[in-house]
């Protein structure tokens, strides 16, 4: 995708400090890696949590960067280089980025999820919903994007603003009508939406996560609350009435404020009838309708979906006909089948405290008496610490058998991680859990001690098809394992 602006023009949306050097600047290109920054190139110094662009300044210049965007003007200025001094780089960038792209956010129905458990899910069936309705579609996940059916690797949650509004835009040449996007914290912190224009923000619950990055949980609250007071008077706004942040979302929005709600008065109502294994058998609004989803927790995604779709001009019945066909994200509750002894193998992106006892709540529901369930579960490293005990205690209290494990380790020890775990099981239980680093061997565990019929819950990775160890990123795909165990051990 060609393009070309001048500096001027970028600069139109932006608080500008100071500006040194050339101004009459054709530009052709935006980055925040100064191994990108060549001739045409703009680039931007970021301050992030692990550096400081700042000082990958001099690299820019060098390669031959025509504009740096920077909060610190540099001591030894480049004569044929500009610099634009801003408050925040971030921001700049951002409101540069959408005025590069030709802001496709404006020529797009754009609908941002957010919360902590159900984004994926809400995004990815929102889009599949809206390809069955005969739309064209984007989607933004954490799993992947996608133009209509054409995949596209997703690195982040919510990608920087750059990427953002160039895969927006490639969108828009594609003709698509409607996108689809999680919305994470940190992409509100770090204003990667910002500058975008949404149709509509829809608000899933709120529990205990990131806090290594928020600090706090206020702080986390925020966050979340910061993305529905940017949404223009034109958007609505869909809240969860059951959650007791949800209505904190609404307090200060300008446009339309709406809600859903399986427990009381909300504009668009759901009625659990039946959670079985085959299924959800809901009331929404007043009809009644079979969905593939399991579980009270994808009772209420589907709500936020039928809403969102409501409030987007669908006709209800219409959304509901075609929602009951659908199936889920990937590694979200996704089914694994052992053919010989009908061992069930569930692999769920379970990473939370929260989402963890709704995804084995919703398995002790739908279990038979006679059924085990044997859950392997893992915490992630240089991530928020306080929740590894609570995910332990969960395990162990809520299943047959648990085995602690690895899950994304990264610059942790291992043992270290699962030490910090296993503080977390009462002494009642400690018969109960294994303590094995290995996740392939773990998985191995799990499903050798499985008895025809039982359920081995795979918890924490999910979608992800790769484990991460000391900065290297190896082959490990949780769904995959799980079969290969199953036929190693003839299950």
């Amino acid at each position: 995708m060609n393009q070309s602006t001048s500096l001027a023009s970028l600069l139109t949306a932006v608080s500008v400090t100071a500006q040194m050097g050339p101004t009459d600047v054709p530009v052709t290109g935006l980055t925040l890696d100064s191994r990108q920054a060549g001739p045409g190139m703009v680039f931007f110094a970021l301050r992030g949590t692990a550096n400081d662009g700042h000082q990958f300044i001099p690299k820019a210049v060098e390669m031959g960067a025509a504009v740096i965007v920077c909060e610190d003007l540099p001591a030894d200025l480049n004569p044929a280089t500009a610099y634009v001094q801003v408050k925040d780089s971030a921001e700049a960038m951002a409101y540069m980025a959408a005025e590069f792209y030709g802001h496709p956010s404006r020529k797009l129905q754009l609908v941002g999820i957010t919360g902590t458990n159900g984004k994926t899910t809400c995004a990815t069936m929102l889009h599949k919903l809206f390809r069955e309705l005969g739309y064209h579609c984007g989607l933004l996940s954490t799993v992947q994007n996608q133009v209509d059916e054409q995949v596209i690797p997703a690195t982040h949650t919510t990608p920087d603003a750059i990427r953002l509004n160039e895969l927006l835009a490639r969108m828009v040449q594609a003709s698509c009508t409607h996108v689809f996007m999680e919305v994470s914290s940190h992409a509100v912190v770090q204003h990667r939406v910002t500058g975008l224009q949404f149709a509509g923000g829809v608000f899933t619950n709120l529990t205990h996560d990131h806090l290594d990055y928020h600090g706090t949980f206020d702080a986390y609250l925020k966050a979340k609350k910061g993305f529905f007071d940017m949404l223009p008077k034109s958007a609505f706004a869909l809240t969860n009435a059951d959650d007791k942040r949800g209505p904190v979302m609404l307090q200060n929005v300008v446009g339309r404020r709406e809600s859903y709600s399986m427990r009381g008065s909300a504009t668009f109502r759901g009625k659990l009838i039946e959670n079985a294994v085959h299924g959800l058998h809901l009331e929404v609004d007043g009809r009644e309708a079979q969905f593939r989803l399991i579980g009270v927790f994808n009772a209420y995604n589907l709500l936020a979906i039928y809403g969102a779709a409501v409030l987007l001009g669908e006709e209800p019945t219409e959304v509901l006909t075609v929602l009951s066909g659908l199936t889920s994200a990937p590694g979200r509750f996704e089914p694994v089948l052992a053919e010989k002894t009908r061992i069930t193998g569930i692999v769920d992106y379970a990473h939370t405290p929260d989402a963890l006892e709704n995804v084995l709540q919703t398995i002790a529901e739908i279990r038979q008496p006679s059924q085990q369930v044997i859950t392997v579960v893992g915490c992630g490293g240089n991530r928020d610490g306080a929740k590894r005990p609570i995910m332990a205690r969960l395990a162990s209290q809520l299943s047959n058998r648990a085995v602690l494990t690895s899950d994304n380790p990264r610059f942790e020890d291992p043992n270290d991680i699962l030490q910090q775990m296993q503080a977390g099981v009462p002494a009642t239980d400690q018969g109960k859990v294994l303590t094995i680093p290995d996740r392939r061997e773990a998985i191995k565990t799990a499903v050798a001690l499985a008895q025809p019929g039982d359920i081995v819950l795979v918890a924490g990775k999910g979608h992800e098809a790769y484990q991460e160890i000391k900065g290297v990123r190896s082959d490990f795909d949780d769904k995959r394992v799980l079969v290969e165990m199953f036929n190693l051990l003839g299950k």
